[in-house]
């Protein structure tokens, strides 16, 4: 088991940046891959970033390069989504998730990929 708290949302002006943190507890955090995924009112959650296990690779929505950058620090057991040049349509909840049993640098991009998930956390982009 592997327990995951997101902090850092928040309601920020359109142009503006956030960073996101979630902080695991449970297992060791280098045997799991990280992502952040989200969900918007009234559509589907979906796919933000990914990274490995040693942090080297990443993986990100189209959306979302370029603006968005994910870290993790395994001495502090947690990864990080540093979030710049926000829009309104980057308004949603944001969750970070876990995957255990990946090679090590493999990035997931699967909602069904993740075993373990936080309880999410809501940023705001106001126009």
């Amino acid at each position: 088991q592997v327990q995951l708290v997101e902090s850092g949302g928040g309601l920020v002006q359109a142009g503006g940046s956030l960073r996101l943190c979630c902080a695991a507890s449970g297992r060791t955090f280098s045997n799991f891959a990280l992502g952040w995924f989200r969900q918007a009112p009234g559509k589907e959650r979906e796919f933000v970033a990914a990274i490995s296990r040693d942090g080297d690779t990443t993986y990100y929505w189209s959306s979302v390069k370029g603006r968005f950058t994910i870290s993790r620090d395994n001495a502090k057991n947690t990864v990080y989504l540093q979030m710049n040049s926000l829009k309104p349509e980057d308004t949603a909840v944001y969750y970070c998730a876990a995957a255990q049993f990946t090679s090590w640098r493999a990035v997931l991009t699967g909602e069904y990929e993740y075993g373990y998930w936080g309880q999410g956390t809501q940023v705001t982009v106001s126009s």
